[in-house]
């Protein structure tokens, strides 16, 4: 843990140049004392690290010292520096690891690369905080220090003891045997069994986490990605209801935004697309076409169509025979002559 700290005080101070104590303690996330005792191994080994004193000083690094980190080319650093400019960094607790790795491709480059490695990557945004619609996109949040414990968990093999709050209930303790991890739409989600049964478990659920001695009972060969298909499918066919809906093209994108799932898509000879959707419940499948007015009709079931057309049988109600509005009184006002 040391040495990687080292490393990434030294790349901190060559990229950035001179940064006062506690601008590299806010960086590294330790105490201003540990960076000076950082700092005075780092000259203990040779390291040309140097004190300017005063107001306005702080930490540097001799011009011209180098660490010697090769092995990448530019568009191999350029994919890393993008893949890492989004948001879902911080799903799994790895934001701090990040941060350090990021500094030390940049490093990697040959000198003369490196802004235009930096310059390149930020004209490339992935997965920013909100859409084209300004909605604002959720995602799940943890503290580090849980994420780190239900992380090690999974990579040494060893059971979990979280403090889980299901859906509607509240928090109780429970052992699992923890098999993966996945991130979808930056939601993190625990794969794991509990006496045999399997669970999918929401990350942002864990209340608290300890990491048990005892092994965990799982397949020493995991396929984590035929696990979360199979997840997945059993999840789509216990309490949701398929729903049959026409859509208009253009609102296809925000009808899948709002569905659990969609099973089946063909296009109808007007254009419009018919497809079938999985929504949790019929709350749910009347409030999402809801949000699509006029472009999109329900089909089936038949208590959707009622329901809809309830709502909007209140909705014109309530417009209807609507007062016409006073007319605004003004004053009128001489014109100003144009000057010449």
């Amino acid at each position: 843990m040391r040495a990687d700290r080292l490393v990434s005080l030294v790349l901190l101070l060559r990229q950035r140049g001179q940064l006062t104590a506690d601008a590299l303690a806010k960086e590294l996330e330790v105490s201003p004392r540990t960076v000076l005792r950082d700092i005075e191994a780092l000259s203990a080994a040779g390291v040309p690290v140097y004190a300017e004193r005063g107001r306005h000083g702080g930490y540097s690094l001799l011009p011209g010292f180098r660490t010697e980190l090769t092995g990448l080319n530019h568009d191999e650093a350029l994919a890393l520096l993008t893949a890492g400019s989004g948001p879902s960094e911080h799903t799994f607790g790895l934001g701090t690891a990040l941060a350090s790795a990021m500094r030390k491709i940049v490093d990697a480059l040959p000198e003369g690369h490196q802004n235009a490695a930096n310059n390149a990557a930020q004209r490339f945004l992935v997965n920013p905080e909100t859409d084209l619609l300004s909605r604002r996109l959720s995602q799940d949040s943890l503290p580090d220090a849980t994420l780190r414990v239900v992380r090690r968990a999974v990579l040494a093999g060893r059971k979990l003891r979280i403090h889980y709050a299901s859906r509607g209930q509240p928090p109780q303790w429970r052992t699992v045997d923890p098999i993966g991890l996945v991130t979808v739409r930056d939601k993190g989600y625990l794969l794991a069994t509990e006496s045999g049964t399997d669970r999918t478990m929401r990350i942002a659920r864990v209340h608290a986490a300890e990491e048990l001695a005892e092994p965990a009972q799982r397949p020493d060969q995991v396929d984590l990605e035929h696990i979360w298909a199979q997840r997945c499918a059993e999840f789509l066919s216990e309490g949701h209801i398929p729903v049959q809906v026409r859509v208009s093209p253009a609102r296809r994108d925000d009808l899948l935004d709002m569905a659990e799932a969609v099973r089946a898509e063909e296009p109808e000879p007007d254009g419009w697309l018919r497809l079938e959707a999985t929504f949790q419940d019929l709350w749910h499948a009347e409030w999402a076409l809801w949000q699509l007015g006029t472009d999109a009709e329900a089909l089936a079931p038949p208590e959707l169509r009622a329901s809809l057309h309830t709502r909007a049988q209140a909705v014109a109600d309530r417009y209807r025979d609507t007062p016409e509005p006073e007319p605004i009184q003004t004053q009128s006002v001489r014109a100003c002559p144009l000057q010449e």
